[in-house]
């Protein structure tokens, strides 16, 4: 499993390393000074723990993954609105995309 982090000290911290290699993750990071690189990320992340796995207990990590994959393919991406894209969804925003593309 991935954990990206921007390069602050508790993320750069030999506890933090130790943690990482304890539960087999890998640790990737944004580029130093940039702090628009993990701003996606966040936003999506905040708004998976806010609309979906706040207040849920996951018994095993498969019942998260599970959850987790059912928001994402099955609510977040073909049905959540967006403002950033014309309130459309993550897919009809690219099929849209696609489609004015083919008309070029």
């Amino acid at each position: 499993m991935l954990i990206h982090s921007d390069q602050g000290s508790q993320f750069t911290s030999m506890d933090w390393a130790a943690f990482l290699k304890t539960y087999d993750l890998e640790h990737s990071m944004s580029r130093r000074g940039n702090c628009h690189d993990n701003a996606v990320a966040e936003s999506s992340f905040d708004l998976l723990k806010r609309e979906r796995i706040r207040r849920r207990t996951y018994w095993t990590r498969q019942e998260a993954r599970r959850d987790v994959f059912d928001y994402i393919e099955m609510f977040y991406n073909p049905k959540r609105k967006h403002a950033r894209n014309g309130m459309l969804s993550p897919l009809e925003f690219e099929r849209q995309q696609k489609l004015r593309h083919e008309g070029v």
